[in-house]
This record gives C-alpha cells, sequence and structure tokens, in this order.
C-alpha cells in the first residue's frame, strides 16, 4: 500500500542530503503515517485508516471524522475517504427515513 494519508492525501517528497563538502545524494522524507481506528458516530462503529499525525488534528479540530468528511468536498478526499464519505451520507438518510 502506498504511503500516503487518507485524509489529506500527504505523501513521500524527496530531496537531498547535504554533506559539509557539498555532496548531494539522494533521500526520501516520509510522512508520518499512523494506522489508526477513527470513530465515526454515524456508523456506530470504528473505521480503520492510515492517516498522518496532521490528518488526526484535522479530524479532532473539525468535530470528528463524520464532521470533517461530510464538510469537505469530494474532490480533495481521497478515494478511501470518499468510499467512508458514502457510507456515512446512506447511513445518515437511513436514519433520517426511519425518524
Amino acid at each position: 500500500m502506498a504511503r500516503r494519508c487518507a485524509i489529506t492525501g500527504k505523501g513521500v517528497l524527496t530531496g537531498n542530503n547535504v554533506s559539509h563538502a557539498n555532496n548531494r545524494t539522494r533521500r526520501r522524507f516520509l510522512p508520518n503515517l499512523q494506522e489508526t481506528s477513527v470513530l465515526s458516530d454515524a456508523l456506530n462503529q470504528m473505521v480503520r485508516l492510515k492517516v498522518s499525525t496532521r490528518g488526526l488534528k484535522t479530524i479532532e479540530h473539525n468535530g470528528g471524522l463524520d464532521a470533517y468528511l461530510l464538510s469537505c468536498s469530494n474532490t480533495s478526499l481521497t478515494d478511501d475517504a470518499r468510499r467512508i464519505k458514502r457510507r456515512i451520507q446512506k447511513a445518515l438518510a437511513n436514519k433520517q427515513a426511519t425518524a
């Protein structure tokens, strides 16, 4: 699986190690990804995501996974996040229909 955040889309960057003698060698800057379970209130279950620590902070700042995904446009989300967003929307629609 790719080293990419499911929420922010942050991935691997490349650059150079530069020595004191100004020798340059290529290197990779890896994002700080964590495999975490995030609670979805609409689904009433934990959702496993590979998220950067910045993505976790973004989710918490916006009031949880459901609130964050519903406030974002689909074009700014990754495929995994879009799939979860559709599941959340269906669950909320079912709750509205039964209420």
